[in-house]
């Protein structure tokens, strides 16, 4: 699992990720009243906050993509 993201990369989806887990939390806008959509949005807030964390995303490797300039 070599690293494919970069630091530019890594710090748009921590930022995005912590949005997507926290805002439902505060039901901001109101379009996370409905309980699928909350637990979705936190579930792929997770997602990104981790392949961030470990530099890593299956996608990218798919896609043949990486950012991070080792």
């Amino acid at each position: 699992m070599s690293a494919n993201l970069g630091n530019p990369d890594r710090l748009i989806r921590v930022v995005i990720g912590l949005a997507l887990f926290f805002l439902p939390l505060m039901n901001m806008p109101a379009i996370w009243s409905s309980a699928t959509l909350a637990f979705g949005s936190m579930a792929v807030g997770v997602i990104l906050v981790l392949t961030a964390l470990f530099r890593f995303c299956p996608l990218y490797r798919i896609a043949g993509i990486s950012t991070c300039k080792l």
